[in-house]
């Protein structure tokens, strides 16, 4: 007998607001000026959405083989930050479907709290979420690790990660939501369906509106 559904964890960027083109578009000018390393956007998707800041200079100081300018951190938080003040948006549909869920929901994001609570605050969505913002730098461990996932479902009461539907918009999140144990769907508005099918998504879809109807399908 399939384990009913209890809890609805979300990433936060790329899956409830549109942030990540605007974030990566910025890190991109940053590195090419900082560091002299040239990325196309459908590179720096591949190579750096997912991750936490610190994973993604980790990244950096692999590629250039010493650690990165100290600016590069600097222009990373602060210039990233603005950007996603004056232009970042909600999700097309996302509100509605926060209305529509009947289910406890959390977010479980690799972004820090300060940028959650900036993005989710400028697009309208952080009182949907009522302090239930988890991050990976509360865990010892970020995505594809299950820590996060299984960190938000301990503090959302308890709620068996068989019970857990989290919704992702890369690779290493739905890696991630299946080593905890849970149900992966994979949000490709910008992301290639393909890979996140290659993650183990048990579904993909690319219309946010859609989502109630597909977890009813799939868990009713």
């Amino acid at each position: 007998m399939k384990p009913p559904l209890e809890l609805v964890i979300f990433d936060c960027d790329g899956v409830l607001v549109d942030s990540e083109r605007i974030a990566n578009e910025v890190f991109a000018r940053a590195l090419r000026e900082v560091c002299g390393l040239e990325f196309t956007l459908e590179q720096m998707f591949d190579t750096f959405v997912g991750h936490s800041k610190d994973q993604c200079l980790a990244k950096i100081e692999a590629l250039l083989g010493a650690p990165p300018p100290v600016e590069l951190e600097r222009r990373y938080r602060d210039e990233i930050n603005a950007a996603l003040a004056a232009a970042v948006v909600p999700v097309d549909g996302i509100e509605t479907v926060l209305q529509t869920l009947d289910l406890p929901y959390c977010i479980a994001s690799s972004g820090s709290h300060d940028k959650m609570r900036l993005t989710l605050g400028k697009t309208g969505l952080l009182d949907y979420f009522a302090g239930n913002l988890f991050s990976t730098s509360e865990v010892a461990r970020g995505k594809p690790h299950p820590d996060i996932y299984l960190h938000a479902a301990e503090r959302m009461g308890g709620v068996d990660p068989a019970c857990c539907l989290v919704v992702e918009d890369t690779p290493l999140g739905i890696t991630g939501a299946r080593a905890a144990g849970m149900h992966a769907f994979g949000y490709a508005e910008l992301m290639p369906a393909h890979k996140l099918e290659a993650a183990g998504a048990h579904r993909v879809f690319d219309h946010m509106p859609d989502l109630p109807t597909l977890i009813a399908g799939t868990f009713d």
